[in-house]
């Protein structure tokens, strides 16, 4: 487990770009904090170190985005799901078998659907800027 801190919203996107960067395909990436603690901006971030061009934008209410490149990220939002049964229904095996990098916000609402291989992202809120941000399961330069 590492903890950074997040100064910025800038700071952020780039702990999540650093992140992804080695990430192989089929990683799963599940994300808890409270609303706006900045996972949107680390999955922004996330995109750029895998080298996709695209604007990046909450799921909220669409669930998934996919964002494709040479590498693919596929961002999940299960704020609006009450469970992993739900997750299943849209699809979520069909998803992980595709070998995308899948980041995934709100997964305590979703936490059957994951094999306990996942790297979780923790970000905690400290003021209207800084945020601790714990990482498991991934080592980060």
């Amino acid at each position: 487990m590492t903890e950074f801190i997040s100064r910025s919203e800038r700071d952020t996107e780039e702990l999540g770009s650093r992140l992804a960067a080695g990430l192989p395909g089929g990683t799963v990436v599940a994300m808890y904090g409270d609303l706006g603690a900045g996972k949107t901006a680390f999955v922004r971030g996330m995109a750029k170190g895998m080298g996709l061009d695209c604007r990046v934008s909450s799921p909220t209410f669409t669930i998934v985005n996919e964002y494709l490149g040479e590498r693919e990220l596929i961002h999940f939002d299960m704020y609006r799901l009450s469970s992993a049964e739900e997750l299943f229904d849209i699809g979520w095996e069909d998803y992980l078998s595709r070998g995308a990098v899948c980041a995934v916000e709100w997964s305590e609402n979703v936490q059957e659907a994951f094999f306990g291989d996942e790297i979780k992202v923790t970000i905690e809120k400290l003021s209207d800027t800084e945020r601790k941000i714990t990482i498991e399961g991934a080592e980060i330069c």
